[in-house]
């Protein structure tokens, strides 16, 4: 289990590395919650099991869209800790068989590899290593949200906005790095609302 300190602190942008990632011509949306996604959750995590099998050593639904009554990005996000994330050649070729595309890895966030899957509705699957305090928070997150509504709505707000920012300006949606930079202006809430998580829970 990690530290306080390590779950609290909060990651700054570094080095991405782009491995498979190219425009795609996706146009990024915020749609309804949709009861659907947890049955498509449950089916990734038994294809990601069947194909890791004892290599997996956890595996969780976060993001928005594992949030009943929170619009999301229909975008599916997986956690998914193995043994080493640097160890590519120990899980890589697995989740690519079930159609999982290595998209960028970033060293400097806990050596974070991310796969997606461009079918609809899309998949990001995050790979991380053993007691990870990425994934204690994103679970944090995650449970906070579907127990406070109002932050629920805070959180929906800034998601809207952070998207209407970006089409104001003229972001182009298929860019590499229009999801960073989207998550970069909703940032600020993000981080209020982890402030009260980690109050509520003891550790700050």
């Amino acid at each position: 289990m990690p530290s306080p300190e390590e779950i609290v602190r909060h990651h700054d942008a570094g080095e991405v590395v782009h491995v498979g990632a190219h425009p795609t011509g996706y146009v990024m949306r915020i749609v309804e919650h949709d009861p659907t996604w947890s049955q498509r959750y449950a089916e990734l995590e038994r294809q990601i099991s069947s194909v890791l099998g004892e290599r997996l050593l956890a595996i969780q639904h976060i993001g928005s869209t594992s949030v009943p009554g929170l619009p999301a990005k229909p975008i599916i996000d997986v956690d998914v800790a193995v043994a080493d994330p640097v160890d590519e050649a120990a899980y890589a070729p697995a989740l690519e068989s079930i159609g999982l595309v290595h998209w960028l890895t970033e060293p400097d966030w806990h050596q974070h590899r991310l796969f997606k899957l461009l079918a609809e509705p899309r998949v990001h699957v995050h790979v991380f290593g053993p007691d990870c305090p990425e994934m204690v928070r994103h679970r944090l997150f995650r449970d906070w949200l579907v127990d406070h509504p109002e932050d629920r709505e805070t959180y929906a707000a800034a998601k809207r906005s952070a998207l209407a920012s970006m089409e104001a300006t003229g972001d182009d949606h298929g860019a590499l790095g229009f999801g960073m930079r989207y998550n970069a202006i909703k940032e600020p809430i993000v981080r209020d609302i982890y402030d009260r998580i980690f109050r509520a829970t003891g550790l700050l």
